[in-house]
């Protein structure tokens, strides 16, 4: 018996998606709870499982093709697999160039796609795409990858010097349009939402990091044999961030209206990279959680979002931001906030650098730390008095043993 599998809820006033990837294709045997399809949203990437065990019969949409919820995306036929059914033709493509030339129309490529792009090191420009229109598939890029560790040398040599004419005549000057992705999208409008509608002033401090950074190498190796997690910052500063946010609440409130919403909790959101773009995956009750419990849920948000496996679940709500730019150098930046919240903190790389103590000037690795507020809810002294509860509870961690 054929089932069909739909489009399931997204989310809270999330009503449609974009296909991104196909996981299995007809004809293929699928187990129950198996991902079938993937779909990309303007949140997160949803993986599609099946109900029950069986055959995958048919694809009733085609990659980059949008879907709203209840859709169908594809045909099951249920049973162990013994006796798979002749598959059924994926949705027939429109007619596409036989092959794109760089500059031609948009290489569009999913998530899924662009990080095995990445990962086997293949140019998406020489690669014919099965997809839809043309486009790019994760199989397709395996297949080049595969090509490309078979090919000696030589043979490699020579089809590179086999480039598109249009790229000769335009002297090597390609040029690439890649449509957004929904989350991109997304992106682009919350953060010049946040411009236009917030206040936005941002004030900065440096903080010592020596004495975290003693304390790290002092209790890293029992640390992670007890936790099976390494000790890292942004436990400290999560940490850190309670103490200010519990002192200054307005930091840790949100406009509503004509309303102020405190919260007697702390809800972070950590910005982490993913392939589609950058996500604020949240930390629940840190106020409440051990160094090693803000470590795990931290890296474990981080493995998510790298292999997309993020939930609705897992980016909704947050009441307070920490974005770290300095994983990748900067010195210095003015994050915005992510509305609603009315605050973000943002970490900048360390760096050796002469101080003044005690009268003399001597090294120590610093880092610029910057709050960036809404000034329509926070005023200067406050975000300033917060900034400062943070550097102090760096510098001296003991305070937040003992709730300085």
């Amino acid at each position: 018996m054929a089932i069909e599998i739909t489009v399931p809820t997204l989310g809270e006033s999330v009503t449609e998606a974009t296909v991104g990837e196909w996981l299995k294709k007809p004809g293929d045997a699928v187990a129950a709870d198996e991902p079938i399809v993937s779909l990309e949203t303007d949140k997160v990437a949803v993986e599609v499982p099946a109900p029950v065990a069986g055959i995958l019969s048919e694809q009733k949409v085609a990659v980059g093709d949008t879907v709203e919820l209840g859709a169908v995306l594809a045909l099951l036929e249920e049973g162990d697999g013994a006796a798979a059914p002749k598959p059924a033709a994926a949705p027939a493509p429109s007619p596409a160039p036989a092959a794109k030339e760089a500059g031609d129309d948009a290489l569009t490529m999913s998530p899924a796609v662009r990080r095995a792009v990445l990962e086997h090191g293949v140019d998406p420009t020489t690669i014919k795409g099965t997809g839809k229109d043309g486009r790019l598939t994760k199989e397709d890029v395996l297949a080049a990858a595969e090509a490309k560790k078979a090919a000696p040398a030589p043979a490699a040599s020579a089809a590179a010097s086999q480039a598109p004419a249009s790229t000769e005549a335009k002297g090597g000057r390609n040029v690439e349009r890649v449509k957004m992705t929904r989350l991109r999208q997304t992106i682009a409008k919350r953060l010049k939402g946040a411009q236009e509608e917030a206040a936005l002033l941002t004030t900065f401090n440096d903080v010592d990091m020596t004495a975290v950074i003693e304390a790290r190498e002092a209790y890293k190796d029992l640390f992670a044999r007890k936790h099976g997690i390494k000790l890292g910052f942004m436990s400290f500063f999560a940490k850190a961030a309670c103490l200010a946010l519990k002192d200054v609440p307005a930091v840790n409130a949100q406009i509503d209206g004509d309303e102020i919403v405190y919260h007697d909790f702390v809800d972070l959101s950590v910005a982490v990279s993913a392939p589609s773009g950058l996500v604020v995956p949240v930390v629940r009750n840190v106020e409440q959680m051990s160094f090693a419990e803000v470590e795990l849920a931290i890296a474990n948000f981080g493995r998510k979002a790298k292999e997309g496996q993020l939930t609705m679940d897992d980016m909704k709500g947050g009441t307070f931001t920490i974005s770290n730019g300095g994983v990748f150098g900067s010195l210095m930046s003015t994050p915005i906030i992510n509305p609603p919240q009315s605050a973000v903190l943002g970490l900048h790389r360390i760096e050796d650098r002469p101080v003044a103590l005690n009268g003399q000037v001597v090294i120590r690795p610093m880092m610029y730390l910057a709050l960036s507020y809404d000034h329509r809810i926070i005023d200067g002294r406050e975000a300033v008095t917060a900034l400062k509860i943070i550097k102090e509870a760096i510098e001296d961690p003991m305070r937040m043993l003992i709730d300085l």
